[in-house]
């Protein structure tokens, strides 16, 4: 009987843990567990579901459970946090603060949900906790005023990261750098010491290497990357990824979520500069350089890693760039090719999406270190502005966000 409970108690965990929706997946790593899903498209792409309004303008990711959709977008002068059936109603609609309002201010956090509660982070600094499905607000917690963050010239542009009981946030300013909160009362777990400078564009993934006993926050400023002790906050490493343009401008924006395997971490946000991989010691204390590509400098769009390798789209200039293949280990560039554009990319089932920045073409495609193969490609119809939000995969669906509107193909038949 013991035995039986014990199994039980594994797998409840196991099917909770996996139902939780983030940005980039269940694992923060743009790799999405659905299998079965479509090998080819037609002309026109998979059939759609449905395409939904209404929801503000965006570049957040949608992301879902087994019975709702949750996506963020700016209407009006608030960012809104929408509920929609699988369908594509929507459910209820609550704002969560008030938007970024100076350059690009449309909604980037892409929500996160656990154990039937939502969690959001607004332009400036607001984090709402949601009864999912009611919508009622359990706590909030003015990030700004209680921690003096320092927003960026994009205001806050961050995705909420969840270890453990803790969410953990990154404000930046001169008291603290990142901070977690308890998630069920929004109180202070801990928080970390200043390093004095501005925010990231970017979102803190959880490292692990069980074989070192290492678990860490990953988690980026303006100008450093650092490792962060996730039960008492505790910086225990920088790596200073500050670059400067000849004009003295800070060219290093850090947008993208770093990569991470064992006690390795990919670092790569475009504009010319070298991506870096970094080890981190035995006694997590420090990091060394393990090599750094110039090839691979994915800008904004997020990378891939399957198996051996890592694949995205880097940056040849502020409106083009190609897609690449890198091997992990020593960061040899197994290939370049050209398709369409720079942009977003996730995988499923052993395939990745890739979707163009400007022009709205997504394909899917089987790459492996011999090169790109585009199995399939369609332009997508609706919304507006560039294509910079990434596209995810929950039930079957492709959800592809576009401005303030909401597209869910089919990818089952």
């Amino acid at each position: 009987m013991r035995i039986i409970l014990v199994f039980f108690a594994v797998f409840l965990f196991v099917v909770c843990h996996s139902q939780e929706a983030q940005w980039r997946g269940p694992y923060r790593s743009g790799v999405f567990p659905d299998t079965g899903l479509l090998k080819t498209w037609p002309v026109n792409g998979p059939a759609i579901s449905f395409q939904a309004s209404g929801i503000g303008r965006g570049y957040s990711s949608a992301v879902a459970t087994e019975r709702h959709i949750f996506v963020t977008g700016m209407i009006d002068s608030l960012d809104m946090l929408s509920c929609l059936d699988l369908n594509g109603n929507i459910d209820w609609q609550r704002s969560f603060g008030r938007s970024w309002d100076q350059s690009i201010p449309d909604s980037r956090c892409t929500p996160l949900v656990d154990d039937g509660k939502v969690y959001v982070l607004s332009g400036k600094d607001n984090l709402v906790c949601f009864e999912a499905v009611t919508g009622d607000i359990l706590w909030n917690v003015d990030i700004h005023e209680r921690f003096k963050s320092h927003w960026d010239m994009f205001g806050v542009s961050e995705s909420l990261l969840m270890v453990d009981d803790k969410i953990i946030v990154t404000p930046g300013g001169s008291e603290t750098t990142v901070i977690a909160l308890d998630k069920l009362t929004g109180q202070t777990a801990w928080k970390s010491e200043p390093l004095g400078t501005e925010r990231s564009n970017g979102s803190p993934v959880l490292l692990e290497d069980d074989s070192l006993g290492l678990r860490q926050v990953i988690a980026m400023n303006r100008t450093h990357v650092m490792g962060v002790d996730t039960e008492t906050g505790e910086i225990k490493w920088t790596h200073h990824y500050h670059h400067l343009s000849d004009k003295g401008e800070n060219v290093t924006i850090l947008a993208n979520s770093p990569l991470t395997l064992g006690n390795e971490i990919f670092i790569s946000d475009g504009w010319d500069v070298p991506s870096v991989m970094l080890e981190v010691s035995e006694d997590g204390n420090s990091v060394t350089e393990k090599y750094d590509c110039v090839t691979l400098d994915n800008q904004n769009h997020g990378l891939i890693k399957l198996e051996d390798f890592v694949y995205g789209s880097n940056f040849l200039t502020r409106n083009f760039g190609k897609w690449v293949c890198m091997r992990w280990e020593t960061g040899e560039i197994m290939w370049v090719e050209e398709w369409e554009n720079k942009g977003p990319v996730i995988s499923a089932d052993g395939m990745l999406y890739m979707i163009d920045e400007k022009g709205g073409n997504m394909a899917l495609a089987h790459a492996d270190e011999n090169g790109l193969d585009i199995i399939s490609s369609f332009k997508i119809k609706g919304g507006r502005g560039p294509f910079w939000a990434r596209p995810s995969i929950y039930n079957g669906m492709l959800l592809v966000r576009h401005g303030d509107v909401l597209i869910a193909y089919n990818l089952k038949n």
